[in-house]
């Protein structure tokens, strides 16, 4: 049976104070949440000793004094990164000669643990700052005015990707089944590239990107998928457009594309140490100092172009090869308002996309204003605050799960599974929304858990 957390001394004194007091073993451990074995053993030390501390051990004493625990968890502290190595050479200066298990076990023992660093998007202060604003100009903003957002953005799709790390549960001589095995090829089996949508009523049009997108080609993609989703997801009027701040999405072409449209557009965003492990406690994992800068693009894989809104998932398309700003305005032209009409968004909903640079090109402004869209402002490099980055986990999940052969394969399982992902799921998403933000508050403008 392993060891139990000894009781610090303040919960050990109110235990007798309690007992002082006339409770009885039960009560006590009703109200402090300990085992009643515990809160005996106690009581009947304080009787016989008079005490509530441990009495000295036998045994040899720590081989760190206590001003050695303070002076290594001082310096973890300031510098998470440190390796055992470095702390038994700081302790050797200081006169003490220990190993690097000795250092482990003393820091675990105040509750530290070695830990991969989380990767998170690299955030200058600029970054911080605008994230910080966003979070504080939405944070009272009502669940309906969240309804009204059609979120979007591209994802690569792997041929063989999740699979690779999943587990499975075998029996001992079983480990060559072809259930239990992963197929591999040379040099990644490639990907494909999506644009998909969403809203709380569901998801939009999702289409496959071919070759590079440019902002022409993602105010294509605009023009034949935007509206299209905003009218199958029953949007309405007042709807907000949301495309995060690659260079494409705030490209003045695209810009112009929105405005034309009448496409409001609300949010903004903006827009490296390795595997090194850090000395963090439970909950600190997304402590800025606990984290790994990333940026953008790496790996293959396709991409794809999606949207959704609190009433479900929009279109979905494969984006091929290169995407500039020309190929995202023919995305948008091609499946954003049928993703709103097809999602119900009605009248008054906001498109959201992030700052890439296709995204934010002039010419894919005018055709967003071109078509009335209106746009949401959006902080660059702020994934955590992206709700699609939940529904491309689902997907990838859903699409591991059916093993698809080659990319034919991949791109008809991803727009069969973007469409089987349940309203209910992406209505969570908007619901919930004040968590994220209140999330960026909580840490300063820095990377979230979402």
């Amino acid at each position: 049976m392993g060891k139990t957390k000894e009781l610090s001394k303040d919960v050990r004194d109110k235990i007798v104070d309690l007992h002082k007091a006339g409770m009885g073993y039960k009560t006590i451990s009703k109200k402090l949440g300990e085992k009643v074995t515990t809160v005996g053993a106690i009581v009947r030390k304080w009787k016989e000793h008079k005490m509530t501390i441990n009495r000295p051990r036998s045994g040899a004493p720590r081989k760190i004094s206590p001003r050695g625990v303070s002076m290594i968890l001082r310096k973890v502290k300031k510098h998470p990164r440190t390796t055992r190595e470095e702390l038994v050479n700081d302790l050797k200066l200081a006169g003490t000669t220990v190993t690097k298990k000795t250092i482990g076990n003393t820091l675990h023992r105040n509750g530290l643990k070695s830990c991969r660093a989380r990767k998170v998007p690299l955030l200058k202060k600029a970054h911080v700052q605008a994230r910080l604003k966003f979070a504080n100009e939405h944070l009272n903003d009502s669940v309906s005015d969240w309804e009204k957002v059609l979120w979007s953005d591209e994802a690569k799709i792997e041929l063989f990707g999740i699979n690779s790390t999943r587990c499975v549960w075998r029996k001992k001589n079983a480990v060559y089944d072809p259930q239990n095995t992963v197929p591999t090829v040379k040099h990644g089996g490639g990907n494909i590239l999506l644009w998909g949508c969403f809203s709380a009523k569901g998801t939009g049009q999702l289409i496959r990107i071919n070759g590079k997108m440019d902002g022409a080609m993602y105010r294509e993609i605009l023009n034949d998928n935007l509206l299209p989703s905003a009218r199958k997801l029953k949007m309405g009027r007042g709807w907000v457009f949301q495309h995060d701040n690659d260079p494409k999405h705030t490209a003045k072409a695209t810009k112009e594309w929105l405005k034309k449209k009448h496409i409001k557009t609300k949010i903004e965003l903006f827009g490296i140490n390795s595997t090194r492990c850090v000395w963090r406690k439970k909950n600190a994992a997304y402590d800025p100092q606990n984290t790994v800068p990333t940026v953008k693009h790496g790996g293959g894989n396709i991409l794809l172009w999606g949207c959704f809104s609190a009433k479900g998932t929009g279109q979905l398309i494969r984006i091929n090869g290169k995407m500039d700003g020309a190929m995202y305005r023919e995305i948008l032209n091609d499946n954003l308002l049928p993703s709103a009409r097809k999602l119900k968004m009605g009248r008054g909903w906001v498109f959201q996309h992030d700052n890439d640079p296709k995204h934010t090109a002039k010419a894919t402004k005018e055709w967003l204003k071109k078509k009335h869209i209106k746009v949401m402002e959006w902080p660059s490099q702020s994934l955590d605050l992206n709700p699609i980055e939940n529904l491309w986990r689902e997907l990838k999940l859903r699409v591991a799960q059916r093993q698809p052969r080659n990319h034919r394969d991949l791109e008809m399982i991803c727009k069969e599974e973007w469409t089987n992902i349940p309203p209910k799921m992406c209505a969570n998403l908007a619901i919930n929304y004040k968590k994220r933000l209140t999330s960026v508050l909580a840490n300063k403008g820095f990377s979230t858990k979402y």
